[in-house]
């Protein structure tokens, strides 16, 4: 496993935000584990969350991009603390977009706020987690209607590995859909690899009781293998 994805890793526990114990999710389903993103709230954490979001989309889709899509609300600091990253790492200018939960009809008018989406641009989407796929389902009519447009793949922060609507994972499920590739700066697999039994700020986060409710959680919904 790449170092940084240990370190965003630890980076989300330091954050609490992955945390273990007993959840109920929006799905209904009760988990031993749940990320929230939103409790990212501090400038010196949004600016290494962004180094992570671009170290991950450098390596899954290179530069050859011009748009990183932010859907609203979570992605919109998303997009703009990763293509500041991206500036600061590699060297490229990529510009930022977000779309509006209800168009403006006065000054800035339109559903996008942040640079325009014009015909040739390649994008890639960014979000935090996926587990429905639902924003995807509500992003992409809008990044399309924007004229002659490629979306060359989606980046979440973390792959949760279970079931979406189907027997596939969400990631997955996006992919076969919309033709275009998911992936993930880390799955639940590198987060149990690298915490199990091993210290992490001071503390073992992952025990073997916490191992063995992860394994049942995956038993009962995770993806079945072939």
């Amino acid at each position: 496993m790449e170092n940084y994805k240990k370190e965003f890793i630890e980076f989300m526990v330091e954050s609490k935000v992955l945390k273990f114990g007993d959840f109920t999710l929006k799905s209904g389903r009760k988990s031993p584990f749940f990320m929230n993103a939103g409790a990212y709230v501090t400038g010196s954490q949004l600016r290494r969350l962004g180094q992570y979001y671009a170290k991950a989309i450098h390596d899954h889709y290179g530069e050859d991009f011009d748009v990183l899509f932010g859907p609203a609300y979570k992605g919109i600091p998303l997009s703009v603390a990763t293509t500041i990253a991206f500036s600061e790492l590699y060297g490229k200018d990529i510009r930022y977009c977000s779309n509006r939960k209800e168009a403006k009809d006065h000054g800035d008018a339109g559903i996008l706020l942040g640079s325009p989406i014009k015909d040739g641009d390649r994008v890639v989407i960014i979000e935090d987690v996926t587990t429905s796929g639902k924003s995807i389902e509500e992003t992409f009519p809008i990044i399309k209607a924007q004229g002659d447009v490629e979306i060359v793949g989606l980046m979440v922060s973390l792959n949760r590995m279970e079931r979406g609507k189907g027997e596939k994972s969400a990631l997955e499920e996006v992919q076969e859909l919309y033709g275009f590739k998911a992936n993930a700066i880390v799955t639940m697999a590198d987060v149990v690899e690298h915490l199990y039994n091993r210290e992490c700020l001071g503390q073992i986060v992952i025990d073997d009781t916490l191992k063995a409710a992860i394994d049942a959680y995956y038993e009962q919904y995770g993806v079945k293998k072939a």
